[in-house]
């Protein structure tokens, strides 16, 4: 059994995570990490827990946890584990990150849009970016620290990275408006967040400063062989949790739906989370709820020659500790999907 320890595992992600890794058929939990709570009963945090596990919340004990697990789920703020990350912890355990620490690899755009300094640049270039559609062959057991994508980033990215790759759209004329439930935001009160802020209104934020912006770009610059620049506005609406983007992107030429089509399929067919919707089925929120899936459809504009891009996912768990568990199992050498296979909560 893998021994697996989460600090951060009474934040929103947290808690999927220990949902998903207590389902999961080759792992212990040993560690339920959290500052905040620590010495108490983690079912008194998460009453679904009751009955179910009886175990306490431990700390932020890093090195200790170290010695313990074979690998460790940081769901913690941005620059927490950049700031005590050693040397001697990653000789020791392997380390999934859900927090930006280690997503881009240029130190000086993290800290001019995270406005933090970065404690371990040096880590950068060590770690892999873990979108697994994209970088599965990059992921496997002699990889110590993976950076996992946010949920944004990560519906972004795969609604655009075969078009982008193949050079069917002009990378530089995307836009991207994205809209997330409030469980994004995460568990920390807020007065932005409360019920009678949110309820019965969207609004946009993060307007041309959202912080994956610059994660979007350079990922997707990977893929077009340059860097690009792109619009990307978030916005937040009414429900718990979820994802829908809809991008829109100049085509380069005169080309079919049919070829657009074939696109998609040559990059998704084979991959088991990524859907690629039938024609004229369009992505929703609750078809991707509470699983590990990416839905994923398009349509040409003809009128202006836009690509109209459309795709959903559950940003707790494709979005956050489902794709973390699928690096995980990458990381082990077990099937992707191992633990992960939950059909979508409709209601």
């Amino acid at each position: 059994m893998i021994k697996v320890g989460i600090i951060g595992a009474t934040g929103y992600a947290g808690n999927e995570l220990v949902r998903l890794l207590m389902n999961h058929p080759e792992t212990e939990l040993i560690w339920y990490g959290s500052k905040s709570y620590e010495g108490k009963k983690y079912a008194d945090v998460y009453r679904n827990m009751f009955e179910i596990t009886d175990d306490l919340c431990s700390g932020d004990d890093l090195e200790k946890l170290s010695q313990e697990a074979d690998v460790v789920f940081t769901a913690t703020p941005q620059g927490f584990l950049a700031g005590i990350l050693t040397d001697s912890v990653l000789e020791k355990t392997k380390i999934i990150d859900l927090s930006a620490d280690f997503r881009l690899k240029d130190v000086k755009t993290y800290e001019e849009w995270y406005k933090i300094e970065h404690k371990r640049p040096d880590l950068i270039s060590k770690a892999v970016y873990g979108l697994c559609e994209i970088n599965r062959h990059l992921i496997d057991d002699s990889v110590r620290l993976v950076a996992n994508p946010g949920c944004y980033t990560t519906t972004s990215i795969l609604a655009l990275y075969p078009v982008v790759k193949d050079g069917i759209i002009d990378a530089d004329s995307i836009i991207i408006d994205a809209k997330s439930g409030t469980s994004g935001a995460g568990r920390s009160a807020k007065t932005d967040n409360l019920f009678c802020e949110v309820n019965e209104s969207i609004k946009p934020y993060g307007v041309g400063t959202h912080r994956h912006i610059p994660e979007i770009e350079e990922q997707l610059g990977y893929a077009k062989g340059d860097k690009i620049r792109l619009v990307f506005t978030p916005h937040l609406v009414p429900m718990e949790r979820g994802i829908l983007v809809t991008a829109y992107a100049d085509l380069n030429d005169d080309i079919s739906e049919s070829s657009v089509r074939e696109c998609y399929s040559r990059y998704y067919d084979n991959e088991k989370f990524v859907r690629l919707l039938d024609p004229g089925v369009f992505p929703q929120t609750r078809f991707t709820k509470c699983s590990n899936y990416v839905d994923i459809n398009f349509r040409i504009e003809p009128r202006t020659n836009r690509l109209i891009v459309m795709a959903t996912l559950d940003n707790l768990i494709k979005g956050a500790a489902g794709q973390a568990v699928q690096n995980m199992n990458l990381l082990f050498g077990l099937p992707e999907s191992t633990g992960l296979e939950m059909v979508p909560v409709i209601m």
